[in-house]
């Protein structure tokens, strides 16, 4: 749809007090209407309302944080054979930001989406951040180069990028964004509006009722963080208010995929029911009725494969009360497991003296995990690759404000020292 077509459509929605799917624009895509998805390929994917917006969208979206990547660089021929399989399996919601991969994702996805021909077929969300902005004029500037790096005259959700309590007083409010946000909705650049958060529930109702028309939100939220900043609660709220659901990480960052403490794979392989624990993870999520979406950062196609077929298999009031509780021994198998809650977001780096700091958090949660020997070569491989150690640190903290898990990273990376270091010495 069109700049021109969508204003249009805008306004005989506020008219006719309807809402209407992105797909529901002609005649001939009655279909499309009724379903909320794209009629490429052919595909089981079962769909979900995204609040009171009107729009449906797959319980999988496509997290554009984590592609896969050569010599640093994004493989974009790779990003499009994976977009390109999503879509044609039913999947219609992108999530991007204007900080992904040093600004190259949303290229990524634009290009993507326009070779494939498939714009048109999903909602393309991304976000705008605060870090960085001297001033409000700030945001007419970046939402301009978004446009234009998504090839698109138009962007369907638009976020506010991690929020919390004193972005929101501080920047948001004063500078009068929600004002921008709805200018720039009515100019069709953007057509709903919501805000992304890593902080407290209190903080997160805060935001949502002080504005009171948000459409929708992200969250953060997987079997392990269920009391964890706007956790459990703040889906319910939001959905309470009529608000969609996304969830972000919820396999946190692939602590949950892969690498697990064997007291918790114990517990998947002796499960009633059989699935990875992947599928565990993100039926977690589906069977609850308030979510609308879950992200996940796949950064190869066997990840999309996979997670499409798990998404196919979803919906809503899946899992059985013995499912719950597998998912619930899970939980507390992994407690005390993992010494540092990092996601491996990368939003901490770079660091000034080069230390790779996720690599090192995970490295030191895979002593929790598989035993000391395990963690050591795989710290020590992390610390050759990059020349530098976690001793290294000079504790200037400068990470500390970037990081959305709120990890006091330099008092960690003396926790590694201890573990790491001095072994490395004896």
């Amino acid at each position: 749809m069109n700049r021109r077509d969508f204003i249009k459509t805008a306004a005989l929605t506020a008219a006719g007090g309807l809402l209407l799917s992105r797909f529901s624009l002609a005649a001939d895509e009655t279909s499309a209407a009724l379903t909320g998805k794209a009629d490429v390929g052919v595909s089981s994917m079962p769909l979900r309302k995204f609040g009171k917006t009107g729009v449906s969208v797959s319980p999988l979206g496509f997290g554009m944080m984590r592609l896969p990547t050569t010599d640093g660089k994004i493989n974009q021929g790779e990003v499009e054979r994976m977009l390109k399989y999503a879509i044609e399996h039913g999947l219609n919601y992108i999530d991007t930001a204007y900080v992904y991969h040093k600004g190259e994702s949303e290229v990524a996805t634009g290009l993507a989406l326009k070779k494939s021909g498939y714009r048109d077929k999903v909602n393309i969300a991304t976000k705008y951040p605060f870090w960085g902005a001297k001033n409000p004029s700030h945001f007419d500037k970046v939402l301009d180069e978004q446009l234009k790096r998504l090839q698109t005259d138009h962007i369907d959700m638009y976020l506010l990028h991690s929020l919390n309590a004193g972005i929101w007083k501080n920047q948001a409010v004063p500078w009068k964004i929600m004002d921008k946000l709805e200018a720039a909705r009515k100019a069709g650049k953007i057509r709903f509006l919501g805000f992304s958060i890593h902080d407290s529930f209190d903080a997160f109702k805060e935001i949502v009722d002080d504005y009171g028309k948000w459409d929708f939100c992200q969250i953060q939220l997987n079997y392990l963080d269920e009391n964890y900043q706007a956790g459990l609660r703040g889906v319910k709220y939001a959905a309470e208010k009529g608000m969609g659901v996304v969830i972000m990480e919820p396999l946190r960052g692939g602590q949950l995929a892969s690498n697990l403490p064997t007291a918790v794979s114990a517990v998947f392989s002796e499960a009633p029911k059989q699935k990875t624990p992947v599928e565990w993870a993100l039926d977690y999520l589906w069977n609850m009725p308030e979510i609308s979406i879950a992200l996940s950062g796949m950064g190869e196609m066997q990840h999309v494969q996979d997670n499409i077929l798990y998404a196919e298999r979803s919906s809503v009031g899946m899992l059985s009360k013995e499912d719950l509780a597998v998912v619930e021994k899970a939980h507390q198998a992994f407690l005390g497991k993992n010494a540092v809650p990092c996601t491996s977001c990368g939003y901490c780096l770079p660091c000034p003296v080069g230390i790779p700091i996720p690599s090192f958090f995970t490295a030191l949660n895979t002593v929790g995990n598989r035993g000391k020997e395990r963690g050591q070569r795989q710290y020590d491989g992390e610390a050759k690759k990059a020349g530098v150690r976690a001793s290294d640190c000079i504790t200037c903290r400068k990470c500390e404000d970037k990081c959305p898990q709120h990890i006091k990273i330099a008092d960690k990376m003396k926790e590694v020292a201890a573990a790491f270091d001095t072994a490395a010495k004896k």
